[in-house]
Protein backbone atom coordinates (compact mmCIF):
# COMPACT_ATOMS: atom_id res chain seq x y z
CA UNK A 1 0.00 0.00 0.00
CA UNK A 2 0.88 3.66 -0.72
CA UNK A 3 1.92 5.63 2.18
CA UNK A 4 -0.56 7.76 3.42
CA UNK A 5 0.22 12.10 2.97
CA UNK A 6 -1.97 13.91 5.81
CA UNK A 7 -0.89 17.87 5.66
CA UNK A 8 -2.93 19.93 7.92
CA UNK A 9 -2.83 23.50 7.86
CA UNK A 10 -4.21 25.98 9.88
CA UNK A 11 -3.08 29.95 11.35
CA UNK A 12 -0.59 29.99 14.00
CA UNK A 13 -1.65 28.92 17.14
CA UNK A 14 -4.73 27.50 15.44
CA UNK A 15 -3.92 24.26 17.57
CA UNK A 16 -2.10 21.89 14.93
CA UNK A 17 0.78 20.19 16.53
CA UNK A 18 -1.84 19.35 19.13
CA UNK A 19 -3.99 17.26 16.86
CA UNK A 20 -0.97 15.75 14.77
CA UNK A 21 0.02 14.29 18.03
CA UNK A 22 -3.86 13.24 18.64
CA UNK A 23 -3.69 11.59 15.06
CA UNK A 24 0.09 9.93 15.32
CA UNK A 25 -0.97 8.53 18.69
CA UNK A 26 -4.13 6.89 17.01
CA UNK A 27 -2.35 5.55 13.95
CA UNK A 28 0.33 4.00 15.78
CA UNK A 29 -2.56 2.47 18.11
CA UNK A 30 -3.55 0.28 14.90
CA UNK A 31 0.13 -0.84 13.82
CA UNK A 32 1.35 1.68 11.50
CA UNK A 33 4.14 3.15 11.38
CA UNK A 34 4.27 6.73 11.68
CA UNK A 35 6.79 10.11 10.64
CA UNK A 36 6.05 13.68 11.03
CA UNK A 37 6.98 16.61 9.61
CA UNK A 38 7.19 19.62 11.02
CA UNK A 39 7.86 23.02 9.47
CA UNK A 40 9.24 26.70 10.54
CA UNK A 41 11.40 29.98 8.85
CA UNK A 42 14.15 29.05 11.39
CA UNK A 43 15.78 26.49 13.97
CA UNK A 44 15.05 25.91 17.27
CA UNK A 45 10.90 24.86 17.23
CA UNK A 46 8.81 24.46 20.12
CA UNK A 47 6.67 21.57 18.26
CA UNK A 48 9.38 19.68 17.37
CA UNK A 49 10.80 19.40 21.12
CA UNK A 50 7.54 18.53 22.18
CA UNK A 51 6.67 15.85 19.50
CA UNK A 52 10.30 14.32 20.02
CA UNK A 53 9.44 14.45 23.87
CA UNK A 54 6.03 12.43 23.02
CA UNK A 55 8.47 9.40 21.22
CA UNK A 56 7.27 10.27 17.97
CA UNK A 57 9.61 10.24 14.80
CA UNK A 58 10.37 13.35 13.58
CA UNK A 59 12.06 15.18 10.92
CA UNK A 60 11.83 19.38 10.08
CA UNK A 61 12.41 21.12 7.24
CA UNK A 62 14.03 25.07 8.93
CA UNK A 63 15.11 27.52 7.22
CA UNK A 64 11.70 28.11 5.01
CA UNK A 65 8.57 26.92 5.07
CA UNK A 66 7.10 23.84 2.38
CA UNK A 67 6.09 25.53 -0.34
CA UNK A 68 9.61 26.89 -0.79
CA UNK A 69 12.03 24.23 -0.01
CA UNK A 70 10.32 21.52 -1.54
CA UNK A 71 12.89 19.09 -2.34
CA UNK A 72 14.12 19.69 1.81
CA UNK A 73 10.09 17.97 2.44
CA UNK A 74 10.70 15.22 0.65
CA UNK A 75 14.04 14.24 1.26
CA UNK A 76 12.82 14.92 5.25
CA UNK A 77 9.96 12.33 4.51
CA UNK A 78 12.52 10.03 3.01
CA UNK A 79 14.99 10.09 5.97
CA UNK A 80 12.31 9.86 8.99
CA UNK A 81 11.45 6.32 7.10
CA UNK A 82 15.07 5.05 7.56
CA UNK A 83 15.06 4.02 3.53
CA UNK A 84 11.35 3.04 4.08
CA UNK A 85 8.87 5.61 3.93
CA UNK A 86 6.36 5.71 6.84
CA UNK A 87 2.96 3.94 6.43
CA UNK A 88 1.66 7.69 7.48
CA UNK A 89 3.12 10.88 6.99
CA UNK A 90 1.61 13.37 9.24
CA UNK A 91 3.18 17.13 7.74
CA UNK A 92 2.40 20.21 10.04
CA UNK A 93 3.22 23.47 7.60
CA UNK A 94 3.73 26.96 8.51
CA UNK A 95 1.27 28.78 10.05
CA UNK A 96 1.39 32.18 8.28
CA UNK A 97 1.56 29.81 4.58
CA UNK A 98 -1.19 29.61 1.74
CA UNK A 99 -0.80 28.31 -1.19
CA UNK A 100 -0.20 25.17 -0.16
CA UNK A 101 -2.38 22.51 -2.65
CA UNK A 102 -0.87 24.26 -5.94
CA UNK A 103 2.48 24.50 -3.97
CA UNK A 104 2.70 21.09 -2.14
CA UNK A 105 -0.22 18.78 -2.50
CA UNK A 106 0.10 19.07 -6.55
CA UNK A 107 3.74 18.90 -6.81
CA UNK A 108 3.43 15.58 -4.63
CA UNK A 109 1.22 14.04 -7.11
CA UNK A 110 2.68 15.56 -10.26
CA UNK A 111 6.37 16.17 -9.30
CA UNK A 112 7.84 13.80 -6.53
CA UNK A 113 7.59 10.49 -8.43
CA UNK A 114 7.20 8.82 -5.72
CA UNK A 115 3.41 7.40 -5.34
CA UNK A 116 1.89 8.81 -2.24
CA UNK A 117 -1.83 8.82 -1.02
CA UNK A 118 -3.13 12.02 -0.84
CA UNK A 119 -5.38 12.62 2.38
CA UNK A 120 -7.86 15.45 1.72
CA UNK A 121 -6.35 19.04 3.02
CA UNK A 122 -7.92 20.02 6.36
CA UNK A 123 -7.38 23.64 8.03
CA UNK A 124 -7.65 23.91 11.50
CA UNK A 125 -9.45 27.27 12.34
CA UNK A 126 -8.28 28.84 15.33
CA UNK A 127 -11.63 30.29 17.27
CA UNK A 128 -9.93 33.45 19.39
CA UNK A 129 -8.80 34.98 15.98
CA UNK A 130 -11.28 33.54 13.58
CA UNK A 131 -14.41 35.16 15.05
CA UNK A 132 -12.81 38.26 14.94
CA UNK A 133 -11.95 37.86 11.28
CA UNK A 134 -14.97 36.42 9.34
CA UNK A 135 -16.73 38.90 11.06
CA UNK A 136 -14.88 41.83 8.89
CA UNK A 137 -14.37 43.24 12.50
CA UNK A 138 -11.54 45.88 12.57
CA UNK A 139 -10.22 44.88 16.01
CA UNK A 140 -8.99 41.45 14.85
CA UNK A 141 -5.67 42.09 16.07
CA UNK A 142 -4.17 42.05 12.76
CA UNK A 143 -3.93 43.72 9.34
CA UNK A 144 -6.22 43.61 6.60
CA UNK A 145 -2.84 41.58 4.58
CA UNK A 146 -2.56 39.51 7.42
CA UNK A 147 -6.06 38.47 7.73
CA UNK A 148 -5.74 37.98 3.74
CA UNK A 149 -3.68 34.68 4.46
CA UNK A 150 -6.20 33.50 7.30
CA UNK A 151 -8.59 33.60 4.61
CA UNK A 152 -6.98 32.42 1.73
CA UNK A 153 -5.84 28.98 3.98
CA UNK A 154 -9.49 28.34 4.70
CA UNK A 155 -10.42 29.25 0.67
CA UNK A 156 -7.82 26.26 -0.47
CA UNK A 157 -8.94 23.73 2.44
CA UNK A 158 -10.97 20.35 1.77
CA UNK A 159 -12.32 20.73 4.86
CA UNK A 160 -12.63 23.11 7.73
CA UNK A 161 -11.93 22.39 11.19
CA UNK A 162 -13.18 24.53 14.30
CA UNK A 163 -10.19 23.68 17.18
CA UNK A 164 -11.00 24.16 21.19
CA UNK A 165 -15.00 23.46 20.99
CA UNK A 166 -14.32 22.12 24.27
CA UNK A 167 -13.64 26.05 25.27
CA UNK A 168 -16.60 27.82 23.49
CA UNK A 169 -19.93 28.85 23.60
CA UNK A 170 -22.67 26.67 21.76
CA UNK A 171 -23.89 30.23 20.11
CA UNK A 172 -19.80 31.12 19.13
CA UNK A 173 -19.21 27.53 17.47
CA UNK A 174 -22.34 27.72 15.63
CA UNK A 175 -21.75 31.50 14.76
CA UNK A 176 -18.09 30.09 13.53
CA UNK A 177 -20.10 27.67 11.07
CA UNK A 178 -22.45 29.62 9.89
CA UNK A 179 -19.80 32.30 8.64
CA UNK A 180 -17.70 29.56 7.23
CA UNK A 181 -20.35 28.12 5.40
CA UNK A 182 -21.34 31.67 4.38
CA UNK A 183 -18.26 32.28 3.12
CA UNK A 184 -16.84 29.55 1.72
CA UNK A 185 -20.01 27.18 0.76
CA UNK A 186 -18.94 23.71 0.22
CA UNK A 187 -16.71 23.49 2.78
CA UNK A 188 -17.65 20.59 5.23
CA UNK A 189 -17.15 21.78 9.30
CA UNK A 190 -16.08 19.44 11.90
CA UNK A 191 -16.37 20.44 15.26
CA UNK A 192 -13.29 19.17 17.36
CA UNK A 193 -11.04 19.67 20.65
CA UNK A 194 -7.73 18.33 19.73
CA UNK A 195 -7.19 18.98 23.84
CA UNK A 196 -9.97 16.51 24.89
CA UNK A 197 -10.55 14.39 21.91
CA UNK A 198 -14.42 15.55 20.88
CA UNK A 199 -14.78 15.07 17.51
CA UNK A 200 -11.97 13.54 17.10
CA UNK A 201 -13.84 10.35 15.47
CA UNK A 202 -15.27 12.61 13.02
CA UNK A 203 -11.82 13.81 11.64
CA UNK A 204 -10.32 10.57 11.16
CA UNK A 205 -13.34 9.50 9.63
CA UNK A 206 -12.80 12.55 6.76
CA UNK A 207 -9.09 11.90 6.64
CA UNK A 208 -9.49 8.46 5.16
CA UNK A 209 -12.34 9.49 2.36
CA UNK A 210 -11.30 9.95 -0.98
CA UNK A 211 -11.77 11.40 -4.01
CA UNK A 212 -11.81 14.73 -5.41
CA UNK A 213 -9.02 16.17 -3.06
CA UNK A 214 -6.55 19.07 -2.97
CA UNK A 215 -7.58 20.57 -6.02
CA UNK A 216 -8.72 23.84 -4.86
CA UNK A 217 -5.95 25.37 -6.40
CA UNK A 218 -7.19 29.71 -6.23
CA UNK A 219 -5.56 33.05 -7.32
CA UNK A 220 -3.58 34.10 -5.01
CA UNK A 221 -1.64 37.95 -4.52
CA UNK A 222 1.65 37.05 -3.38
CA UNK A 223 2.61 40.85 -3.08
CA UNK A 224 -0.43 41.04 -0.34
CA UNK A 225 0.52 37.46 1.17
CA UNK A 226 4.56 38.67 1.24
CA UNK A 227 3.47 41.83 3.02
CA UNK A 228 1.08 40.22 5.44
CA UNK A 229 3.91 37.68 6.78
CA UNK A 230 6.20 40.48 7.24
CA UNK A 231 4.11 42.10 9.93
CA UNK A 232 4.60 39.46 11.96
CA UNK A 233 8.15 39.54 14.38
CA UNK A 234 9.36 36.14 14.55
CA UNK A 235 11.89 34.72 17.25
CA UNK A 236 12.50 31.64 18.42
CA UNK A 237 15.34 31.15 21.20
CA UNK A 238 16.91 28.32 23.05
CA UNK A 239 17.83 29.15 26.57
CA UNK A 240 19.67 26.91 29.65
CA UNK A 241 18.38 27.64 32.59
CA UNK A 242 20.38 26.43 36.12
CA UNK A 243 20.36 26.99 39.63
CA UNK A 244 21.89 25.81 42.80
CA UNK A 245 18.72 24.88 44.10
CA UNK A 246 15.44 22.75 42.84
CA UNK A 247 12.55 24.85 40.85
CA UNK A 248 9.05 24.35 39.60
CA UNK A 249 9.49 23.77 35.70
CA UNK A 250 6.22 25.14 35.26
CA UNK A 251 6.25 27.50 37.39
CA UNK A 252 8.58 29.04 35.53
CA UNK A 253 7.17 28.76 32.12
CA UNK A 254 3.86 30.35 33.07
CA UNK A 255 5.43 33.23 34.87
CA UNK A 256 7.81 33.76 31.86
CA UNK A 257 4.82 33.44 29.78
CA UNK A 258 2.48 36.06 31.98
CA UNK A 259 5.49 38.53 31.78
CA UNK A 260 5.43 37.95 27.99
CA UNK A 261 1.82 38.41 27.77
CA UNK A 262 1.97 41.34 30.12
CA UNK A 263 4.23 43.12 27.54
CA UNK A 264 2.61 42.59 24.55
CA UNK A 265 -0.58 43.84 26.04
CA UNK A 266 1.45 47.10 27.42
CA UNK A 267 2.80 47.20 23.69
CA UNK A 268 -0.38 46.64 21.97
CA UNK A 269 1.25 43.97 19.69
CA UNK A 270 -1.21 41.25 18.81
CA UNK A 271 0.13 37.67 19.44
CA UNK A 272 -0.55 35.35 16.90
CA UNK A 273 1.48 32.43 18.55
CA UNK A 274 3.55 32.53 21.71
CA UNK A 275 4.86 28.89 22.91
CA UNK A 276 7.66 28.52 25.44
CA UNK A 277 8.94 24.75 26.50
CA UNK A 278 10.87 23.90 28.88
CA UNK A 279 12.49 20.08 29.29
CA UNK A 280 14.41 18.35 32.14
CA UNK A 281 16.17 15.30 32.16
CA UNK A 282 12.75 13.66 33.50
CA UNK A 283 9.66 15.55 32.08
CA UNK A 284 8.78 18.57 29.66
CA UNK A 285 6.09 21.29 30.01
CA UNK A 286 4.37 23.62 27.30
CA UNK A 287 2.90 27.23 27.84
CA UNK A 288 1.61 28.92 25.40
CA UNK A 289 -0.68 32.21 24.00
CA UNK A 290 -3.10 31.86 21.38
CA UNK A 291 -4.27 35.51 21.55
CA UNK A 292 -3.54 38.56 23.65
CA UNK A 293 -7.40 38.29 24.09
CA UNK A 294 -7.66 34.42 25.54
CA UNK A 295 -4.29 34.95 27.31
CA UNK A 296 -1.42 32.44 29.08
CA UNK A 297 -2.41 28.34 29.56
CA UNK A 298 -0.15 26.07 30.89
CA UNK A 299 -1.18 23.38 28.06
CA UNK A 300 1.49 20.77 29.11
CA UNK A 301 2.03 20.62 32.93
CA UNK A 302 5.04 18.49 34.10
CA UNK A 303 4.69 18.39 37.67
CA UNK A 304 8.47 18.79 37.81
CA UNK A 305 11.13 19.95 39.93
CA UNK A 306 14.64 20.50 38.65
CA UNK A 307 17.74 22.49 38.92
CA UNK A 308 18.09 22.95 35.43
CA UNK A 309 16.47 22.81 32.17
CA UNK A 310 16.31 23.79 28.28
CA UNK A 311 13.88 26.53 27.34
CA UNK A 312 12.82 27.21 24.10
CA UNK A 313 10.93 30.66 23.05
CA UNK A 314 8.72 30.84 20.25
CA UNK A 315 7.28 34.05 19.32
CA UNK A 316 5.12 34.94 16.42
CA UNK A 317 3.77 38.72 17.26
CA UNK A 318 2.60 41.52 15.19
CA UNK A 319 5.65 44.08 16.34
CA UNK A 320 8.83 44.74 14.66
CA UNK A 321 11.51 41.74 15.48
CA UNK A 322 13.45 43.77 17.55
CA UNK A 323 11.35 45.11 19.78
CA UNK A 324 10.49 41.51 20.45
CA UNK A 325 13.99 40.25 21.23
CA UNK A 326 14.40 43.03 23.87
CA UNK A 327 11.23 42.03 25.53
CA UNK A 328 11.86 38.31 25.00
CA UNK A 329 15.54 38.90 26.63
CA UNK A 330 14.52 40.96 29.69
CA UNK A 331 11.68 38.85 30.63
CA UNK A 332 13.87 35.55 30.47
CA UNK A 333 15.94 37.39 32.67
CA UNK A 334 13.54 38.97 34.66
CA UNK A 335 12.00 35.20 35.48
CA UNK A 336 15.15 33.36 36.21
CA UNK A 337 16.20 35.85 38.45
CA UNK A 338 13.23 35.35 40.34
CA UNK A 339 13.70 31.84 40.96
CA UNK A 340 17.50 32.48 41.70
CA UNK A 341 18.76 31.02 38.83
CA UNK A 342 20.84 31.81 36.09
CA UNK A 343 20.23 31.91 32.35
CA UNK A 344 22.28 31.85 29.41
CA UNK A 345 20.65 32.16 25.67
CA UNK A 346 22.34 29.48 23.26
CA UNK A 347 20.79 30.70 20.75
CA UNK A 348 18.31 33.55 19.37
CA UNK A 349 17.17 34.60 16.39
CA UNK A 350 14.56 37.50 15.41
CA UNK A 351 13.31 38.47 11.68
CA UNK A 352 10.66 39.57 9.44
CA UNK A 353 9.74 36.38 7.00
CA UNK A 354 10.88 37.30 3.32
CA UNK A 355 8.54 36.68 0.57
CA UNK A 356 7.38 33.61 -0.60
CA UNK A 357 9.47 32.19 -3.55
CA UNK A 358 7.48 28.44 -4.47
CA UNK A 359 9.59 25.93 -6.01
CA UNK A 360 6.80 24.18 -7.70
CA UNK A 361 3.09 26.24 -8.36
CA UNK A 362 1.06 23.75 -10.10
CA UNK A 363 -2.35 25.82 -11.50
Amino acid sequence: MKPVYIMVGGFLGAGKTSTISRLARHYMSQGKKVGIVTNDQTTDLVDTQSLRSQGFDVGEVAGSCFCCNFNALTSTVEGIGEGELPDIILAEPVGSCTDLVATVIRPLTEVYGVPLDIAPYGVILKPSHGLRILRGEATSGFSPKANYIFRKQIEEADFVVINRVDELSATDVSELQSLIEKEYPGRPVLRCSAKSGEGFGALVETLALRGQFGKRVMEVDYDIYAEGEAELGWLNSQVVVESKQEFELDQLLMDLIRRLHSRLLSASAEAAHLKVIGLCDTSYAVANVVSNQTGPELSLASGTKTAAANVVVNARVAIDPADLEVMVREELESATKAIGATQNVVSLQSFRPGRPVPTHRIQ
